[in-house]
């Protein structure tokens, strides 16, 4: 297990999901691929093989990441990092037999990429000239379709089916992969039958399902099959290209989203290696989010999502649909109107790769285009159409929820419908958008008719909630930082802290841990401590706190070394003695005019103890531990 671990880093793994950056320290950080998020907060350590998200507190290593991000059970994790490490595995309690012991995710992609192969395959078949001579019609030769690996699907019902059988997989897996439907004698029959077909990929390169374009006017079904909904393809969370454009959308902080596959081919083969497309659905909140995270989308981040969306109406309802669901992705959005409605695909066929190039580079502000549109669907020439446009296009600019930007469109819509008076127009929108704003308020607190108001329920307060910010809790926190990433700059002083020097609970917690795991000396020793102390931990609420600090940067303005270590040791230890101090003095004062000389002398010693290595401490640091 440790071997398939050390085999494939942590940063490598997640790279195929999140745009890492550098986080400080030795940590990566990137926008977390498990919530919804506008804002970098998911860390990665590669140093210690883990990850944790301060937004949402999802944490773990490489095994749990895939787990979670592509819903796989523990063995399949195990099986997908084995199969990219090459590394061969043995199974237990029968020996090795993947046929009967691989998980159903490893199985459904190695049906995928064996059918994959066989489609390209098939492409250089006799039959698929029909297939050939659509691709040559469109300007991709056989390299291009090498590339991207399109293929063919021959006529007849069981080519395929009959296929994978032969390479051992079950009907059951063939059924459950999207590959055959069941036919109405109950048999399998393929899936696509008679058309080109394109792989569809995962950002990691594995074939997760397949779009078909009919070729035949005889072929009844429609113009594009896609895979149905299975456990690896979930048409609103895939884009078509995303394996191939995912380093270069990283690397130049655009993404440009086209309508079709071949648009994806044309782009590519032009130049513009940004491109990606959506499958068989329109663009929808799930891809904003991938494309998001390979932007590193941040309030800093000069990231760009051009869409090629053509103009008919169609295309406006799903550019819009972005302005919609996330403002700020649609204030980095804008729209290449292709010339006289071509796709990219026509547009290169046309003019040439510089077209395709030209028109990426000259895209309109989302904003804009929506304005546009709704100002075009009016008769600005006459005082009515002006009116009816100014009231659309000022429903559309009081979503803005940034007022600089809100204002400076109200001034740009005065000159598309030709009014001189920009103030009228400006205050017109303020106007709307005050009126909006007053509308959710009384929404909010008008009480919901026919309904008893409900008795407020306390949702459940945690026994001890942590403050990173209170001083006090900093250096516990910061001391266990230390202790768990660098558990040599503390050792071994940092074990003959007790846990009562945490008086914070969860990081008394933590302190325990480390201490079942060996302790930070013997941590030392150790290429990968954090695992053995996430091991020792009581429960999931420890090891997730057990990540968190291990990915989390250490505060020092400085590198950390023995002289910030020592530091905290020091600080924490103080902050015990004082509270000693504290509890020594209540004592006294408890005791008053009652106390025997016995009593008093006892509690008077330990003070004056105290208070001597308090000073101790302060003036000699951690020489004095």
């Amino acid at each position: 297990m440790q071997a398939v671990r050390n085999a494939l880093p942590i940063d490598a793994v997640v790279g195929d999901y999140v745009q890492l950056t550098n986080g400080g320290g030795a940590q990566l950080k990137g926008v977390c691929p498990f919530h919804d998020e506008k804002s970098a907060s998911f860390y990665v350590h590669p140093g210690k093989g883990v990850y944790h998200c301060f937004g949402c507190g999802e944490s773990g290593d490489t095994i749990s990441f895939l787990m979670k991000i592509e819903h796989c059970s523990f063995a399949e994790a195990v099986e997908r990092m084995a199969a990219q490490a090459n590394i061969t595995l043995r199974y237990e309690e029968g020996g090795y037999s993947p046929r009967h012991q691989q998980g159903e995710r490893t199985r459904l992609v190695e049906a995928h990429k064996v059918a994959a192969a066989w489609f390209r395959e098939q492409l250089g078949s006799p039959e698929a000239e029909i297939g050939r001579r659509f691709l040559a019609e469109r300007g991709f030769d056989e390299a291009a379709a090498q590339h991207f690996g399109v293929g063919y699907a021959p006529v007849g019902w069981e080519h395929l089916v009959r296929y994978l059988r032969g390479k051992g997989f079950t009907d059951k897996e063939i059924l459950l992969g999207g590959l055959a439907s069941q036919g109405q004698r109950g048999g399998l029959i393929d899936r696509f039958r008679g058309r080109l077909v394109w792989p569809i990929r995962d950002s990691g390169g594995e074939v997760v399902g397949f779009g078909a374009r009919r070729l035949r006017e005889d072929d009844t079904g429609p113009k594009y099959l896609n895979t149905p909904e299975t456990p690896l393809y979930k048409k609103s969370q895939v884009l078509y290209g995303i394996d191939l454009a995912r380093k270069e959308i990283a690397k130049s902080g655009r993404a440009v989203v086209v309508e079709g596959y071949t648009d994806v081919m044309a782009c590519h083969l032009a130049g513009v290696t940004t491109a990606v497309a959506t499958c068989g659905t329109s663009f929808g909140e799930d891809h904003v989010k991938i494309i998001r995270r390979l932007l590193m989308d941040t309030s800093a981040y000069r990231g760009e999502t051009v869409f090629t969306f053509d103009g008919d109406a169609a295309g406006q309802k799903a550019a819009l649909r972005a302005f919609e669901d996330d403002q700020k992705f649609a204030a980095r959005t804008s729209i290449a109107i292709t010339p006289g409605g071509m796709d990219p695909c026509e547009l290169r066929l046309a003019k040439g790769d510089d077209a395709v190039r030209e028109l990426i580079e000259h895209p309109v502000p989302l904003f804009e285009f929506a304005l546009r549109s709704a100002v075009a669907r009016h008769r600005v020439d006459t005082a009515e159409g002006r009116a009816a446009a100014l009231e659309e296009a000022a429903g559309i600019i009081v979503k803005i929820k940034d007022r600089s930007i809100q204002h400076e469109y109200a001034v740009q819509l005065a000159g598309m419908l030709g009014i001189l008076d920009e103030q009228f127009v400006v205050r017109r929108i303020g106007q709307l958008a005050r009126w909006q704003r007053e509308n959710q308020q009384n929404a909010a607190q008008r009480p919901t008719r026919r309904q008893e108001p409900a008795a407020p329920v306390q949702p459940p307060r945690p026994a001890f909630r942590l403050n990173p910010r209170d001083p006090a809790q900093f250096v516990e926190r910061e001391l266990l930082k230390l202790a768990l990433q660098h558990p040599d700059l503390v050792s071994p002083a940092f074990d003959q802290y007790g846990e009562e020097e945490f008086p914070t609970p969860p990081y008394a917690a933590v302190r325990r841990a480390i201490g079942s795991a060996g302790g930070a000396a013997y941590g030392a020793a150790l290429p990968d401590f954090t695992t053995a102390v996430r091991e020792a931990s009581p429960d999931d609420q420890v090891r997730g706190l057990v990540t968190e600090l291990t990915v989390e940067p250490i505060r020092s303005r400085r590198k950390a070394d023995e002289i910030y270590a020592g530091e905290f040791l020091v600080k924490l230890r103080l902050q015990a003695v004082d509270r000693r101090v504290g509890e020594a003095r209540a004592h006294l004062q408890r005791l008053g005019s009652r106390a025997t000389p016995e009593q008093l002398h006892a509690v008077q010693s330990e003070l004056w103890a105290l208070q001597q290595y308090a000073q101790q401490l302060r003036s000699r640091g951690a020489a004095a531990l």
